[in-house]
């Protein structure tokens, strides 16, 4: 029988889709929700709108601060949410619970596109090394690949987060302990290096209040495909300086968590240029803030 919190969360994000004319189909939203009713008690929960053409027309829901005894893949699996693949991305998230310690898992899905991600966080106090997870036999080669620039920056032993994007089999791996890669000289070096474009005076502001990003890599590719910056506020919209019209309409007519931070990321990459989330707390945990880059998983929300 589906729970009063099931019931509540499914009400919001039909009332929530309807301010951003998202479509939300019960046959395809609801067992989403249910399959993970158990949990939502203790999850942190957040919707998600972006500005790029890859986002259109969709509605991202996040869970984090999942227990690390549910494994959302598995689940997800099990509940006939996601197919079973033969590619690495469908095995990354058990290498690593295999190998390494998980806090916490958090999740991702779209009114639309359904179950798409999942996140292996790290414990707070422990973060890992880039280069023993570039081992994992399912981890993209593109990981070991680019290891010269993320030892350059400092970042191969500041791992916070592994995300697996199942619907369009990309990984990402957020960073923690990055302050000196976020000023505007630090930006443009490490932008310039990746191939990505120059960063507008809008990014560099952003990137200034920023408390971490994440490097987002496929198994297709050996390039470092995107690369995001994560901030939390309470006023997005006096954080950019730009706001396309509709995150503005979001974040004015959403009706949760209206004292609660939000979670902003800023993301380029060579083919789509910059573009940005935004992320509404439906349900806060303050602790989410130590495990986010979050889309932040975070960190959350980390989380695209």
């Amino acid at each position: 029988m589906p729970s009063s919190s099931a019931d509540s969360l499914y009400a919001a994000i039909r009332k929530t889709a309807g301010l951003v004319d998202v479509p939300c189909e019960h046959a395809k939203v609801r067992p989403l929700v249910d399959a993970f009713a158990d949990l939502l008690p203790q999850a942190a929960i957040l919707f998600r709108v972006a500005t790029d053409a890859r986002h259109a027309g969709e509605m991202n829901c996040h869970m984090m601060m999942l227990p690390s005894s549910v494994d959302p893949h598995a689940r997800a699996q099990s509940a006939g949410l996601l197919p079973r693949t033969d590619h690495p991305v469908g095995t990354l998230l058990s290498d690593i619970e295999e190998r390494f310690p998980v806090g916490s898992y958090g999740l991702d899905f779209g009114l639309v596109g359904g179950f798409q991600k999942a996140w292996s966080c790290f414990p707070g106090d422990e973060m890992q090394s880039l280069p023993e997870l570039a081992r994992l036999p399912s981890m993209p080669p593109s990981v070991a690949g680019n290891m010269g620039f993320f030892r350059r920056y400092g970042l191969a032993e500041k791992i916070t987060l592994i995300g697996m994007d199942y619907a369009r089999r990309t990984m990402n791996v957020y960073f923690g302990e990055v302050d000196d890669c976020l000023t505007p000289e630090a930006v443009r070096s490490m932008l310039h290096d990746l191939d990505m474009p120059e960063p507008s005076e809008q990014m560099l502001a952003f990137t200034r209040q920023a408390f971490g990003f994440y490097a987002t890599l496929s198994w297709d590719s050996p390039k470092i495909e995107r690369f995001c910056y994560s901030a939390i506020t309470p006023d997005p919209l006096a954080l950019l300086e730009r706001v396309d019209p509709k995150i503005e309409h979001f974040l004015r007519e959403i009706p949760y968590g209206a004292d609660d931070p939000k979670a902003v990321y800023v993301a380029t990459s060579p083919g789509e240029g910059e573009y940005y989330k935004v992320q509404a707390y439906y349900q806060w945990r303050p602790r989410l803030v130590n495990h986010m880059h979050t889309e932040t998983p975070p960190t959350t929300g980390r989380p695209d």
